[in-house]
């Protein structure tokens, strides 16, 4: 099958081709813009459809001028299915649960924090920030809706990786070895938040559950590489060493350039991710400016994961991901 086109009940379809949006890639393996549509309004199923379609085809869409306030955010979030809350352990806003509000500061302190850790106490490694959307739970978001609320005129950039591709890149040898692996995914220490209580009540962790290394797309039923490299521990069944070696190795297939695309941020963007096969590291120089910058983001409630053999995702440690609606 071609780049060009994507299976369908009826056949193949034009990737380039949709109903009631405009839909401009920017590379031939991930990222799209669109256009010709106002997020401050309601949108229509019709075009609902055409933007899932488009994150299939393309994984993650960018859309540029979208003057939106959050119930605005939160509205555009519900046509693709409910919503969670802002996180699993941090609290969202007061009056908007569902909202997280990250500023640069606070991947400054993070980072702080990590590197003046004694050796062996900040584990897994950060692999310069690569990430899935919260899969310390058993099942993570579906989609991942993020907003640009306070941007600076340069810097704090994006980078989004096709986790499908990533797959398909790998030998046929090393594709067998792992479909039937196993990964265990926890919070670092920089995700506890000292056991505050939530406002909501709920737990804030720690979370730990163990996922299939290779993911099924629930939609797509295409093969990819649940690899977090911000929360994989180890393999399951495999030597510490075999395990950090295979998580090396894939980890370096998930990040090569030509499975990559780089957002460059202007005020009033908007992202939606396809958080079931993307990975994600942004802002990616927050360690080099010192401007303010400031995102908002919501997603979308998912299931839980699943293998080529069937193994289905667990939770080890910690509740599952509830739905606020």
């Amino acid at each position: 099958m071609s780049l060009s086109s994507t299976l369908i009940a009826d056949g193949p379809r034009d990737r380039f081709t949709y109903d009631h949006l405009a839909v401009t890639p920017l590379t031939p393996t991930i990222g799209a813009e669109i256009d010709g549509i106002d997020l401050s309004q309601p949108i229509t199923p019709a075009q609902a459809a055409d933007i899932q379609r488009a994150l299939h085809d393309w994984r993650v869409v960018f859309f540029r001028d979208q003057r939106i306030d959050n119930d605005q955010l939160k509205a555009f979030g519900r046509a693709f299915g409910p919503l969670t809350p802002a996180h699993p352990i941090a609290e969202g806003l007061e009056d908007h649960p569902e909202i997280w509000e990250r500023s640069v500061e606070e991947y400054r302190t993070r980072r702080e924090r990590a590197e003046s850790a004694p050796p062996g106490r900040q584990p897994p490694r950060d692999y310069k920030g690569w990430h899935i959307d919260i899969t310390f739970v058993a099942n993570p978001n579906r989609y991942s809706i993020l907003y640009g609320v306070q941007i600076p005129p340069y810097g704090g950039d994006t980078l989004f990786a096709n986790l499908v591709e990533a797959y398909r890149g790998l030998s046929p040898a090393i594709q067998r070895l792992v479909d039937g692996l196993q990964a265990v995914h926890r919070t670092s220490s920089y995700d506890l938040n000292g056991g505050k209580v939530r406002r909501d009540g709920r737990s804030t962790g720690p979370f730990v559950a163990i996922h299939p290394l290779v993911r099924v797309h629930p939609e797509t039923g295409e093969k990819l590489l649940f690899l977090n490299p911000g929360t994989v521990s180890h393999i399951v069944g495999l030597k510490e060493p075999e395990s950090q070696a295979l998580l090396d190795l894939l980890f370096y297939e998930v990040t090569r350039p030509e499975y990559q695309v780089r957002f460059h941020w202007r005020q009033h963007s908007l992202v939606v991710w396809d958080n079931q096969s993307v990975a994600h590291a942004g802002p990616i120089d927050y360690a080099q400016f010192d401007l303010p910058r400031a995102v908002r983001r919501i997603t979308v409630a998912g299931d839980l994961t699943e293998g080529p053999d069937g193994f289905r995702s667990r939770a080890i440690e910690g509740e599952l991901f509830n739905v606020l609606g």
